[in-house]
């Protein structure tokens, strides 16, 4: 068994805006053992940057992420988040995740796929009908999938804006005080808990109205778990999709080989955007933080019970051990068994949706732009946990 170093290393790595992957993850991937890191708050913890040894966090029952509330978490920001149900172990995970899970099955979504359809050309007639610039992410990245989940959950189409300061806010890191964060996240708590008011007095045929359902009728879920299980959905159904749509496209047109070959043969999109899902490290540094319930060794290191462990998937899915020449971008990869979306038990329940919106939203831009360019110098969101373009002028 390796002994690895033990004095913390400054974590996470990657600073400022782009999408590139900091080279310490490739030194720490290539090196035995686990490496020791210490984020601005919180206590230090164990940094997974290994394909293997990622799905064995991710995936392995001894590691909680239920015992973080008990702990001081390994995090970017003063303010500590409820994690909902991502802060959650079996069985309590298990039961409000059935509650949820028939509405993102592969089937479900599939009934979505015209509306979703019809949302982006008409997003891209206005685009169009405005002509260029335009910012990509406020006409088209954004819109789209806040107005798929904002329908899903019966959320007023007036309401819609409010979402993003919400959503910032809560993926925030140092940009806001723990008070700051507390205040957002009462004030989405208290929106949220007015409109579940309001289903229940004329209930839809939405999601949420089945939420309330379950709630009132089988007694499934608190009235505590009913707000916090729409909040999360509200911001996770549109966060991760409206950065990785810019996010993609600025990767198409890094690499013009690939992007003409999608358009060439447009049956390619689903591949492609599983290659994307690996190629693209979205967040700014490793996920929530996993405890080990038990001394259980990873990778080479032996990592004690009650001790954290950051597993950093942007790394795993650039691991030369699990994918071949993974620093090429390569939409005809088979068996790409990426971690983009997570794995184990708190594997992505949105998956299939994001991977439908996806695959529509790319495929009616590059289709009705074969003349897509940048237009202007990308704003890059900051301090936040998920990386992306906030403005992304674009021509066409």
């Amino acid at each position: 068994m390796t002994k690895a170093d033990t004095t913390p290393h400054v974590y996470p790595f990657n600073t400022g805006g782009g999408l590139q992957l900091a080279d310490e993850y490739e030194q720490v991937r290539n090196q035995p053992g686990l490496l020791r890191v210490q984020m601005e708050y919180g206590e230090p913890a164990w940094l997974v940057t290994r394909y293997a040894d990622a799905r064995l966090v991710l995936g392995d029952p001894r590691f909680s992420r239920a015992a973080g509330a008990s702990h001081d978490e390994p995090r970017q920001s003063e303010g500590r988040r409820d994690g909902g149900m991502l802060g959650m172990d079996p069985p309590d995970h298990t039961r409000l995740r059935s509650l949820v899970a028939k509405a993102f099955t592969v089937r479900q979504v599939e009934k979505l796929r015209p509306q979703v359809r019809e949302l982006t050309a008409g997003l891209l007639d206005d685009m169009e009908a405005a002509g260029p610039p335009a910012d990509l992410v406020d006409r088209y990245a954004l819109p789209l999938p806040v107005a798929v989940i904002c329908r899903m959950l019966g959320v007023p189409t007036e309401d819609r804006p409010r979402f993003r300061v919400w959503s910032d806010a809560a993926l925030s890191t140092s940009s806001l005080t723990a008070e700051e964060f507390d205040a957002n996240r009462d004030e989405l708590r208290a929106y949220m808990a007015k409109l579940i008011a309001d289903h229940r007095a004329s209930p839809q045929d939405d999601l949420m109205t089945a939420l309330i359902e379950a709630r009132d009728g089988g007694d499934r879920l608190s009235e505590r778990e009913l707000v916090d299980l729409c909040m999360g959905l509200l911001v996770a159904g549109h966060e991760t999709t409206a950065s990785q749509i810019p996010n993609f496209v600025l990767t198409l047109l890094d690499h013009p080989d690939q992007l003409a070959r999608l358009r060439a043969e447009p049956e390619l999109i689903t591949g492609a955007v599983e290659e994307l899902m690996r190629f693209v490290p979205l967040g700014s540094g490793a996920g929530q933080a996993r405890y080990a319930t038990e001394d259980i060794e990873v990778g080479g290191t032996l990592v004690r019970a009650g001790s954290p462990v950051l597993v950093a998937i942007g790394a795993a899915n650039r691991d030369a051990l699990r994918f071949t020449a993974p620093g090429v971008l390569d939409f005809s990869r088979e068996s790409n068994q990426h971690l983009g979306f997570g794995h184990g038990v708190h594997h992505c329940l949105g998956a299939p949706l994001a991977r439908m919106e996806l695959q529509e939203a790319l495929l009616a831009l590059i289709t009705r732009f074969p003349g897509l360019r940048l237009a202007g110098d990308v704003t890059w969101k900051s301090e936040m946990l998920v990386r992306g373009p906030r403005v992304m002028p674009v021509g066409w």
